[in-house]
């Protein structure tokens, strides 16, 4: 593959982080790349796809994208096909999608000292909520509640779940919050909860990893009181990383030359 030419879509991407990311990790690989953004719809997804000629070398992808992405693939690693969500296509002949946003959210959670859990809560039930039970899983979560606005909305996660070997219960909101080891939040940025809904949620649920980053502190990390707590800002990164390794050499799995010098300068541009 000869492409040099990578860029983030989404809708809406003005406030996106990535090209800042992805250009700091290229000056240190010593990789003449350019990386940029485009505002692109779901409905505009395919013909923006097909729109693309040798030059380009890979996409990613964020919302309303993930899915669109995944369609648009025709390999997908594990993480991609249990979560049905691709967030990187490494594009050629055959485009492969990837998901490295479970990846990241376990490498923020190491980073934080976070490497267990046996039981989680997750707060949401959309696309990123997928990723989060399947990073649950992989921290050795046996049990996950999610709790939603709309608990229906969870049965996905339920049946995601006895795929992967954890039982998943969902509950609304302000449902009873039994105690967890960790908390997941995968709320749209700016979400607030009402303050007593908060307060039960921090009350028994371990450690706060909050997938939103600005506004920060989130109003539900606000409410956590001496709990840990953990910034999306670590997800950001490092699903950002994975995504360069797959730019790079096509596995996520393998670390980057230099690896420490690439994370320190794509932290340094947060």
């Amino acid at each position: 593959m000869t492409g040099t030419r990578l860029a983030v879509w989404g809708d809406p991407i003005a406030h996106s982080k990535s090209p800042d990311l992805h250009a700091a990790a290229y000056r240190v690989l010593g990789m003449d790349w350019e990386y940029g953004r485009r505002q692109v719809t779901a409905d505009g997804f395919a013909g923006a796809l097909r729109g693309l000629d040798d030059s380009w070398r890979g996409l990613s992808l964020t919302m309303p994208l993930k899915e669109e992405a995944f369609r648009a693939a025709e390999t997908r690693d594990a993480h991609a096909e249990l979560t049905g969500a691709v967030n990187t296509l490494l594009l050629g002949d055959a485009p492969a999608g990837f998901n490295t946003d479970v990846g990241g959210i376990v490498d923020a959670l190491a980073e934080a000292g976070v490497t267990e859990a046996g039981t989680v809560r997750i707060l949401g039930a959309g696309a990123t909520a997928a990723s989060a039970l399947v990073a649950a899983s992989e921290l050795g979560a046996t049990r996950v509640v999610v709790h939603a606005r709309r608990p229906e909305r969870a049965a996905g996660l339920v049946a995601l779940g006895a795929r992967i070997d954890v039982v998943v219960e969902a509950q609304p909101l302000d449902g009873p919050t039994a105690s967890a080891d960790l908390t997941i939040a995968t709320l749209p940025s700016g979400t607030a909860l009402p303050v007593d809904t908060s307060t039960a949620l921090a009350a028994s649920g371990g450690a706060l990893f909050d997938a939103a980053y600005a506004p920060w502190p989130s109003a539900l990390a606000a409410h956590w009181g001496d709990g840990t707590v953990i910034s999306g800002l670590g997800m950001l990164l490092h699903q950002a990383v994975r995504q360069i390794r797959i730019f790079h050499h096509g596995d996520p799995r393998i670390e980057l030359p230099d690896e420490d010098s690439v994370v320190a300068a794509m932290r340094a541009a947060l």
